[in-house]
């Protein structure tokens, strides 16, 4: 044996002796000792929160997606507004409504309101902001088309008119908000594609919340947003923190550790599930989770992106090429639900087709060596470009390892901030973007509040929320649901055409629905909704809350406490 061959056995010896003495140490460690399994404690914060407003409380929130849907509803209000509730909504500057006939619907309204600066609510005032809005209305439903007029009864009676049966007319009214004649002289209502919000700060709504500092709106936001509570608001119930800061574009990891590590940064952050375990354990944290009804909208460019697109073999092999179970597996960490189609299964309509639409990988392997050589065949190749928020990384990393095997190459551009996604997005579907993109992702979280036109208004192809070619056929599906609502025993087949249409078609690319996953500071109480709202006026804390707290933190308060699971108990 020559010595170069002899000195490399001498040092494998050596490594093998060395590592049999640690085992051997460690085992006999392990016998001398107790090894304390982990253990969670129950929350007590709710027990200790404050149950009225407290002065200088102050709670810090990331919302990365939509924010501007999910802080509306605490700085405006409407006649009703989101409920995690079974019909989505509950009464709020009205206290009752009829529905006169199929196009009149009367509402009583709440006596004795005032706007943020102190001006009086009443019928008059809900008259104005609707004339204000027909003057320049939204665009994301048919509401624009089909909303006539709203008629003063009394001072405290309102009454609207609608040109023509539509089902949908409550979930668009929660978005009917109103403002000060101050803010209408101003600004009026915006007619963007996206929801209203207040364009600037100031006391120009009616909600629990003043916004007194940065705006927020779907295709224009600040980083950071102020609201302070609204002394006029009419419950006194509300709200129990005095001031919240909204985040809107930090780094999804940067929140996620401001929470753990870092008292006084981020309170309520949204975060990926493979953080659950870190945020459990770390001082500051504790884990909530619920299912959700929303939605993770990935868009196939069919107007300007790669030709191939267009081919519908091609968007049926690209879907077929993703196994969604090992998607919800390892990358959603077992948070979420199998969907097969964009639209989350726990809307009414959807749950009951999902019972026999089932997802792609369901109907056939994608691993299977016959089925990966006939996608291989199809797509092998193939380069698109994907636009992408840095939230939404760990579900690329899982559908470029599949899409990889069947030799799909992904160029995936990040960015932290949402309305950089939106941008190109909404000038997609009159070809205008300059950006280009082939795939494109956003978080479409249920803003119309347990109904599926959330995720099927992507679908109605004339509209600028759409990516696909124009489908005369989906449209009229489409304008089949505006008639009807949720209620009425024909929405589950038009539920179901919808949603086959889109199957058939693989007008997106299909991905698991989410739950909502949150890292809370362990002082804070927030129960989340199924939906995109965040009831930021019920969120309560602690005298232990680091906007209180005089002193270090208890040692004994940073011990990890028990997974809060809520919701999972409603409309499975």
């Amino acid at each position: 044996m020559n010595r170069p061959v002899r000195q490399n056995w001498r040092i494998v010896v050596s490594v093998i002796v060395a590592t049999l003495a640690f085992f051997v140490s460690s085992l006999t460690h392990a016998q001398s000792s107790v090894i304390q399994p982990l253990t969670l404690r129950i929350d007590d914060a709710p027990r200790r929160a404050h149950s009225a407003l407290v002065k200088g409380s102050h709670v810090n929130v990331f919302i990365p997606s939509l924010p501007y849907l999910y802080t509306s509803h605490s700085i405006n209000a409407a006649l009703i507004k989101p409920s995690d509730n079974e019909q989505g909504w509950e009464y709020d500057m009205s206290v009752s409504h009829q529905q006169i006939d199929e196009t009149t619907y009367e509402f009583k309204l709440r006596e004795g309101v005032r706007f943020q600066d102190g001006t009086p609510f009443d019928a008059d005032a809900v008259v104005r902001n609707m004339d204000a809005f027909k003057a320049a209305p939204v665009k994301y439903s048919k509401i624009d088309k089909v909303f006539d007029r709203a008629e003063k009864i009394d001072d405290f009676t309102v009454r609207f008119h609608l040109t023509e049966k539509y089902g949908c007319f409550m979930n668009d009214l929660i978005w009917m908000q109103f403002y000060t004649d101050k803010y209408l002289a101003k600004n009026g209502w915006n007619g963007k594609p996206t929801c209203p919000n207040l364009s600037e700060p100031g006391p120009y709504g009616l909600g629990p919340y003043v916004l007194i500092d940065g705006h927020i709106e779907g295709d224009s936001q600040t980083p950071v947003a102020v609201l302070q509570a609204n002394p006029y608001y009419w419950n006194k119930d509300y709200p129990k923190v005095e001031t919240i800061t909204v985040y809107t574009e930090l780094d999804s990891k940067q929140a996620k550790d401001d929470v753990l590590y870092r008292e006084g940064e981020v309170d309520i952050a949204f975060i990926p599930p493979e953080y659950k375990v870190e945020t459990i354990l770390a001082p500051y944290s504790k884990l909530i989770c619920s299912p959700s009804t929303d939605n993770i909208a990935i868009h196939l460019n069919l107007i300007n992106g790669h030709p191939r697109l267009r081919e519908r073999e091609v968007r049926v092999a690209l879907n077929q090429a993703l196994h969604q179970q090992h998607l919800l597996h390892f990358v959603f960490d077992g948070e979420g639900i199998l969907s097969p189609t964009q639209a989350s299964p726990y809307f009414p309509g959807v749950r009951e087709v999902a019972k026999t639409l089932r997802p792609y990988s369901e109907v056939e392997d994608p691993e299977s060596p016959t089925k990966r050589r006939e996608l291989r065949t199809i797509l092998n190749g193939l380069k698109l470009k994907v636009l992408t928020q840095d939230r939404f990384l760990a579900l690329w990393r899982g559908i470029e390892t599949q899409l990889r095997q069947v030799g799909v190459t992904l160029d995936i551009v990040v960015t932290p901030s949402e309305k950089e996604i939106f941008g190109p997005l909404l000038k997609t579907n009159a070809g205008e973007n300059e950006v280009s993109w082939d795939l494109l992702v956003w978080g479409n979280d249920d803003w119309f509040f347990n109904h599926p036109f959330t995720a099927f208004f992507v679908y109605r192809t004339d509209n600028v929320w759409s990516t696909v070619y124009p489908d005369p056929i989906m449209d009229e599906y489409i304008n089949e649901m505006f008639r009807a609502s949720v209620n009425d025993p024909e929405f589950v087949e038009i539920s179901r055409k919808i949603m086959q249409r889109a199957y058939d078609e693989a007008y997106m690319l299909f991905v698991p629905t989410p739950n909502k996953v949150f890292a809370v500071n362990k002082e804070v109480i927030f129960q989340p909704y199924r939906m995109a709202c965040i009831p930021l006026w019920k969120i309560q804390v602690t005298d232990q809350h680091w906007s209180l707290r005089q002193g270090p933190y208890p040692t004994e308060l940073t011990k990890p406490v028990q997974i809060a699971r809520t919701n999972y108990d409603k409309r499975n």
